[in-house]
């Protein structure tokens, strides 16, 4: 019999960084473990910043022991600035994904949409609402960084589960 794989989905950001931990069962079953985000003062330096994002992960793959890391891509927004710092979070989860030793694949937002909502230009609000329906949950889980977050799990368990 086939272990229960978990996924951690990841929604980059240097405010709110989202995190979604589902499992699927060896009948195809997904549930959701847990989810949040990692939060960091917009008045705290960067570098300190970063190393919150790098412990607060660290933390959550050595609890749940993930298989497989699902990170969404960089949508470059028309604020360089914020792409760049968006970028180095990114950079943090990567890295961080990489010491804790788990493999990691990524998706554009548009691929997110796809695998979630059957359509890659659905609104925020129709991916959240499919995230709920997915996992059974009673309520579309917040912060929205994290409805994101588990989007990500769900393309992951939908694309690349069976490779892990």
């Amino acid at each position: 019999m086939q272990k229960v794989k978990i996924i951690l989905g990841i929604d980059p950001g240097i405010a709110d960084t989202g995190f979604g931990v589902i499992s699927k069962d060896a009948q195809g079953k997904i549930k959701c473990l847990d989810y949040g985000s990692v939060k960091t003062d917009a008045h705290t330096p960067l570098t300190d910043r970063l190393e919150i994002l790098n412990r607060a992960l660290a933390d959550i793959i050595k609890k749940y022991k993930p298989d497989l890391i699902s990170v969404e891509e960089l949508f470059f927004n028309k604020n360089v600035k914020t792409a760049l710092v968006v970028g180095h979070a990114r950079g943090v989860i990567l890295l961080t994904a990489r010491q804790q030793n788990v493999r990691v694949v990524e998706f554009t937002p548009l691929q997110v949409k796809q695998a979630v909502s059957s359509y890659g230009k659905a609104p925020k609000a129709q991916v959240q609402r499919m995230v709920k329906m997915l996992l059974n949950l009673k309520n579309i889980p917040q912060p929205d960084d994290a409805a994101d977050a588990l989007a990500v799990a769900i393309c992951a368990c939908n694309q690349h589960l069976d490779t892990v």
